[in-house]
């Protein structure tokens, strides 16, 4: 899951992006709304992080053109206002959930996660396939009942692979969803991420390489 983090205070724009990096997930910011129409316009971005209060274009603004130009990309919106009228306002204008500032760190996580479900078709809440178990609330992978020890990365590569149910993802898709803005199209890390994810799942083989395509999930 990639996300976008549209907040101008640099130093909670950096903590929410060090947190959500921890829980597997690849995190941009954008510290303007100008910015950040940019990258969602440019980049594949599943939720958007949005600060009400931004400089230069409002974050009112930001949501209702994710709204009509991107309709896939869903939006929690940030606030310090608390009054009904405000939630209120920000659903009215696109908004997909709301949380008001200051917020709990694990409550952001969870909202996150509940709005990954709202795709279409809908994802279940854990993932099951081929003998492998994927719980993204509790960042748990299990196969055959024993538990798997991954890395971030690898968790987020692995969630890409069974969400896409067998449909096969590039190389390129990969970055887009598991890596930040910085990665290196050209870099081999998702061919060594895809490896250790092997290793550590064990055979027979559940990743498989598509010549000349890229990967999927399935035997």
């Amino acid at each position: 899951m990639r996300v976008l983090i549209v907040e101008d205070d640099p130093y909670m724009a950096d903590a929410v992006r060090t947190g959500l990096r921890r829980e597997a997930m690849a995190a941009d910011i954008a510290s303007t709304g100008e910015r950040a129409l940019d990258l969602i316009a440019g980049g594949e971005y599943d939720l958007v992080v949005l600060d009400r209060d931004l400089p230069g274009i409002h974050g009112d603004d930001v949501c209702r053109a994710i709204a009509v130009d991107h309709p896939r990309v869903r939006v929690l919106m940030l606030t310090a206002a608390r009054t009904l009228n405000d939630r209120v306002t920000g659903f009215e204008i696109g908004a997909d959930d709301y949380l008001s500032k200051p917020f709990e760190f694990p409550e952001l996580v969870v909202r996150l996660r509940a709005l990954e479900r709202r795709t279409e078709p809908a994802r279940p809440p854990i993932l099951e396939a081929h003998g492998v178990r994927l719980d993204p609330f509790r960042r748990e992978v299990y196969r055959a009942g024993r538990l798997i020890r991954l890395s971030p990365k690898e968790f987020a590569v692995l969630h890409t692979l069974m969400a896409a149910e067998g449909g096969v993802l590039s190389a390129e898709s990969l970055l887009e969803k598991a890596w930040d803005a910085n990665a290196d199209p050209f870099t081999n890390t998702t061919r060594v991420t895809i490896s250790n994810l092997r290793k550590r799942l064990g055979p027979p083989w559940v990743i498989q390489t598509v010549p000349g395509a890229g990967y999927r999930f399935g035997d």
